[in-house]
């Protein structure tokens, strides 16, 4: 076998809302890499792992063909290839893996402000402007509404004015855009947030052990990105108080204090964001000589 074959490669976007997320990602999982010159392929220096930069909607396809290992890409985008492949009779030859918990956005369906809508059957035999067009075809056959699909690449949001959709359907974040172009959100159609796939192909043994540590270390980047350790010092009678007040904690350790029978430290990772008023609820409690410190890495 070629050494390139026995290397993984991870399809990334390139440029766009989840590029710099997904990169700082594999780093912050101590992948260290080269970029070329033409900025479109990372070749992993510590790790036999090397990064495809791509167009979004082109990862579930090179997943799928077994051209990369792993992807991350939006499930919107991932959502949409599964159902045009579906279309042409073939099944999507990847799995989500993991859920990354950034990206979050919304495939809506969105209209001018003075038109009333009162649900999807206010879609009826109307035209609506997408790039998602296989999505949509499949949220109205669920909901019984026949209209015409326009596909339109590129600023969806102009369709309306342009007279040529009566509604548009299109990823939304904060929904700006659309406030921009006098557009009100009236229907969510998809919830999505980035993920990673994996090809259905067997990998080798080797491969494979590589891409169950990647996962492995994702999980615990993940799991400490607002978690926070604490540590301080209370009296013993205050632990269960103290245990109630720490944010999303599991069991604390507590270490006796030398010299002082009555008092304790207390160390906690707290899993959830740690407030001042959190500190000064704890303060109220008797604790003191309170410290929060960002944790990095974790592993269960």
């Amino acid at each position: 076998m070629a050494s390139c074959d026995k290397r993984i490669k991870i399809a990334l976007q390139k440029s766009g809302r989840l590029a710099d997320h997904s990169l700082d990602l594999l780093e912050r999982c101590g992948l260290k890499f080269t970029k070329s010159k033409d900025q479109l392929f990372c070749y992993g220096e510590n790790m036999p792992v090397d990064l495809l930069l791509v167009r979004d909607d082109d990862i579930p396809g090179l997943v799928s063909d077994d051209v990369c290992d792993l992807g991350i890409a939006g499930m919107n985008v991932i959502q949409e290839k599964r159902l045009q492949l579906e279309k042409q009779g073939k099944a999507a030859q990847f799995e989500k893996v993991y859920a990354l918990d950034f990206g979050h956005c919304r495939l809506a369906i969105a209209t001018q402000g003075d038109t009333d809508y009162t649900g999807s059957q206010s879609l009826q035999n109307m035209r609506i402007a997408t790039s998602y067009t296989a999505t949509l075809e499949q949220f109205l056959r669920e909901q019984n509404v026949i209209a015409e699909i326009v596909y339109f690449s590129g600023a969806v949001e102009i369709a309306p004015r342009l007279g040529v959709a009566d509604f548009i359907c299109d990823l939304v974040s904060t929904g700006s855009t659309l406030a921009a172009n006098d557009l009100t959100e009236v229907q969510t159609v998809f919830e999505s947030e980035a993920v990673i796939i994996q090809t259905l192909e067997p990998l080798s043994a080797a491969k494979q052990k590589w891409v169950d540590r990647i996962l492995q270390r994702l999980g615990g980047v993940l799991q400490v990105r607002e978690s926070k350790y604490i540590m301080l010092h209370a009296p013993r009678s205050a632990l269960r108080e103290i245990v109630r007040l720490l944010p999303g904690a599991e069991s604390p350790t507590v270490i006796p204090l030398e010299g002082d029978g009555d008092r304790v430290a207390v160390h906690a990772v707290c899993h959830e964001a740690v407030f001042w008023e959190t500190l000064e609820n704890l303060k109220s409690i008797g604790a003191s000589s309170l410290l929060v410190l960002p944790v990095e890495k974790m592993l269960a």
